[in-house]
């Protein structure tokens, strides 16, 4: 215990005070990286000069992508024999290898409860935004043309949302939606307990992608979920379905959305997440029946300040207890030992 020390990688910007005076009473030395100039070439000649070799914990800030790139296996491997946990700021963590983590015995923990009322609240904007086909009307109002090329929207009312990924996101936009008066319907691998679909319906892939007349995307990107969304899952729906994805965008083909979008088979689509991002597909950004944001689900004060919180209290509880309030499911599911 007393050789345990943590790593910062990347910046803190809202529990600073945490990390200095709380974190230093559980851990025997608080380490940060990048210093000036970090890239991920310093980063692994460090871990491999052995600069870190007393890190039993890291918190991975979201925004150390840009200097340390992908936590992928060449990293992983490079990562001190000590250390045992990565507690990872994010809900999404498809920039960190699970499998090569579990092989090294490293437990990984993220942030899914802090996110799902902010992510939720930008799901309904955009489903809102695109249901009024809303970027005509806004681009003309801001560029004093009035209403420009203005066409009448949809009501929410009695249309059905279909929701991939029910989970805490899914959920908390469910108990949105219902208040516009929408019927929800959802589709997991596994079917939630009664008490906690809140009403919704359960259905089949193919039968939430034929019926539904909104589809919102809260699901976790992962192999199996690339592409889960393409050319054959947009013949399959219904002609006018309203997209709203802000999850990950190679959920979706962008390719096959742009050509949906043209022939109709969408209607709108609401986007804050992107294929390649910051890069957008020219055909969106041409496209008049497309809301976009730039992956601004998470951005607001409290739900940045308690995604930090909730690392920091993984990072605690793995310095003094071996343990994490929110590891990943592939690794709760697995029961891996480590």
């Amino acid at each position: 215990m007393s050789q345990r020390a943590a790593l910062l990688i990347g910046n803190l910007v809202h529990t600073r005070k945490e990390w200095e005076q709380d974190c230093g009473k559980f851990a025997s030395k608080l380490l940060e990286y990048p210093e000036a100039g970090g890239t991920r070439e310093d980063f692994l000649s460090k871990c491999k000069n052995g600069d870190f070799d007393q890190v039993y914990a890291l918190y991975r800030s979201n925004d150390s992508n840009k200097v340390t790139g992908s936590f992928n296996a060449e990293l992983v491997d490079a990562l001190p024999k000590s250390l045992k946990f990565i507690c990872h700021n994010g809900a999404g963590y498809d920039n960190i290898d699970i499998e090569a983590c579990t092989k090294r015995g490293i437990a990984v923990s993220s942030t899914p409860i802090a996110v799902n009322d902010a992510t939720a609240d930008i799901a309904i904007w955009l489903m809102l935004g695109a249901l009024r086909n809303i970027k005509q009307s806004y681009q003309a109002v801001n560029n004093g043309k009035w209403r420009g090329n203005f066409s009448l929207g949809h009501d929410p009312k009695h249309k059905t949302l279909g929701i991939l990924g029910m989970g805490g996101i899914g959920s908390a936009v469910a108990h949105r939606a219902k208040a516009f008066g929408m019927k929800i319907q959802y589709h997991n691998r596994r079917q939630l307990p009664a008490n906690e679909e809140g009403g919704a319906k359960y259905v089949t892939f193919e039968e939430l992608l034929k019926t539904s007349d909104v589809l919102s995307l809260n699901l976790a990107l992962n192999p199996s979920t690339r592409h889960i969304i393409g050319k054959e899952q947009f013949d399959m729906m219904k002609d006018g379905i309203v997209i709203v994805n802000t999850a990950r965008g190679p959920l979706m083909d962008e390719g096959a959305l742009v050509d949906a979008l043209k022939s109709g088979k969408v209607w709108t689509a609401g986007l804050d997440v992107f294929e390649e991002e910051p890069k957008i597909h020219p055909g969106l950004l041409e496209a008049e029946n497309v809301v976009l944001l730039p992956h601004v689900g998470t951005g607001t004060f409290e739900t940045q300040r308690d995604m930090e919180l909730l690392v920091l209290e993984n990072l605690k509880l793995a310095m003094t207890e071996d343990k994490l309030v929110t590891q990943v499911p592939e690794q709760k599911a697995a029961k891996a030992n480590i």
